[in-house]
């Protein structure tokens, strides 16, 4: 997969995970890329972000939660 499908797949999984009405509950960063963890209620979901594009993306988005 290139690079920038890859992106666009992560960004993809983090707008569902947020659609399907799930919060960021935590992030791990590493020098892998980061791990975030989204729960709701009693549900968590996993993600492992590697692209650099898809972490900035996800920065926003957890700017946006943090304003809500």
């Amino acid at each position: 997969m290139s690079e920038q499908l890859l992106t666009l797949d992560e960004m993809k999984q983090i707008d569902e995970c947020i659609n399907k009405g799930f919060s960021i509950h935590s992030v791990d960063e590493n020098l892998s890329g980061m791990l975030i963890i989204f729960k709701r209620h009693e549900e968590e979901v996993r993600l492992q972000v590697l692209t650099a594009e898809a972490r900035k993306y996800f920065a926003a988005k957890l700017q946006e939660q943090m304003q809500l």
